[in-house]
């Protein structure tokens, strides 16, 4: 049931954003904008229950917490430079919107050393 609403409050958002794209670009990105927003703003109940069990899991598991924290950082990076990098895109940048999503990777890249580093050490203590 929540797809419907969140279906419904898409396309009417695209409908408002098709009405203004043409004649006020600036007003249709602001209201995509908003939109993405208020789309994540509907889900964060889903994405804290989400967290919520991996971290039972993790508990159960007995997985590092450090370790978990730096994934779930990497996630957050991940989403927020792909929403960036698509309002960048609807502005009709798409050359910044390459831009970011360079640097999110580079991010990414670096915020994944320390379990990297994890990996290899363990495999050297296999060895």
């Amino acid at each position: 049931m929540e797809i419907i609403k969140i279906t419904l409050f898409a396309f009417t958002a695209l409908f408002i954003i098709l009405i203004f794209k043409g004649r006020r670009d600036d007003i249709a990105v602001l209201i995509s904008l908003f939109s993405g927003v208020i789309l994540i703003m509907f889900i964060l109940p889903k994405i804290a229950m989400i967290l919520n069990f991996i971290k039972l899991l993790a508990n159960k598991a007995n997985i590092d917490f450090g370790y978990l924290n730096i994934i779930f950082k990497i996630l957050g990076i991940a989403y927020l430079g792909t929403f960036s990098a698509a309002i960048c895109k609807d502005a009709g940048e798409s050359m910044l919107a390459s831009k970011v999503e360079i640097v999110t990777k580079i991010l990414i890249l670096a915020m994944s050393v320390p379990i990297l580093m994890a990996v290899l050490n363990s495999i050297l203590k296999i060895i």
